[in-house]
């Protein structure tokens, strides 16, 4: 009895620690999971337009760490408003009306307004 019982402690351990599992995630992915997650300023990631900073969310370089770190390298980087120098609203207006029209054309009505500040 006492055998058996083990047994199926030990098959429902296996269980959980295959359906849990074990794995660690890797910095990328940590990224994928924050950017589903919302923020404590109540913006949430995962959707296709970051409703925030008024660009597809892919290539937000405010919220994708990734995407960031891709235009620094290029050197498009706005250093005074710490964004990237093409999705600086601040710097460029124009900008924010070019993205605004990749957002009219897919979804047939106005973005939100971002936050520019943030």
């Amino acid at each position: 009895m006492l055998t058996r019982n083990l047994m199926l402690v030990a098959g429902l351990l296996g269980t959980v620690v295959w359906a849990g599992g074990c794995h660690r995630p890797t910095a990328e992915e940590n990224v994928d999971a924050t950017s589903a997650a919302q923020t404590s300023s109540g913006h949430t990631h995962g959707a296709w337009w970051c409703d925030e900073h008024g660009v597809p969310e892919e290539v937000c370089g405010q919220c994708s760490k990734k995407a960031a770190d891709e235009m620094k390298a290029k050197g498009d980087w706005c250093k005074q408003h710490d964004r990237p120098d093409s999705q600086c609203f601040v710097c460029h207006p124009e900008y924010e009306a070019q993205f605004a029209a990749q957002y009219e054309a897919k979804y047939g009505k106005k973005p939100p307004k971002p936050n520019t500040n943030g």
